[in-house]
């Protein structure tokens, strides 16, 4: 059986779930079909792994809070000419239990086993509660 593997990133400029919402509903957060695209310089060595249904898990101030489904990676090449990797998202976001990160810089591989479980029924339609708030609650151990 192939395996799946997921990537996690920095919500950058984000400070809640809704943020990242409201980004993606902009034209420059979507690639030429409409779908929400985030772009990277770099191109994961893994592509088959994370075509194999793996999604991308956002970070916000240190805490993950939600993901979407990768479903391609597209090239971009840029004005300056540089290849760089489109990484286009399902339009639906799962919210996540939290789970705290620390700093890093560009993305990095998740497994599956280390990855946040998605909140189920009424709680993933729970407004996200303040992130300092799910960031001290994600470091006690409450999800």
């Amino acid at each position: 059986m192939d395996k799946s593997i997921n990537l996690v990133k920095l919500c950058v400029g984000a400070e809640k779930v809704e943020d990242l919402l409201h980004w993606q509903k902009q034209p420059r957060a979507k690639g030429p079909d409409g779908k929400p695209r985030h772009v990277t310089r770099m191109w994961p060595k893994r592509e088959a792994e994370i075509l194999n249904g793996g999604s991308i898990y956002w970070v916000f101030k240190g805490v993950i809070l939600c993901r979407q489904r990768i479903l391609r990676l597209d090239e971009v090449i840029g004005q300056d000419g540089i290849r760089r990797c489109g990484i286009v998202l399902d339009k639906e976001v799962h919210r996540t239990e939290h789970a705290m990160r620390r700093p890093f810089q560009g993305w990095r591989y998740l497994t599956n086993e280390d990855a946040p479980s998605d909140l189920t029924g009424t709680r993933a339609r729970e407004e996200s509660l303040p992130v300092e708030l799910s960031a001290a609650l994600a470091e006690i151990g409450v999800r």
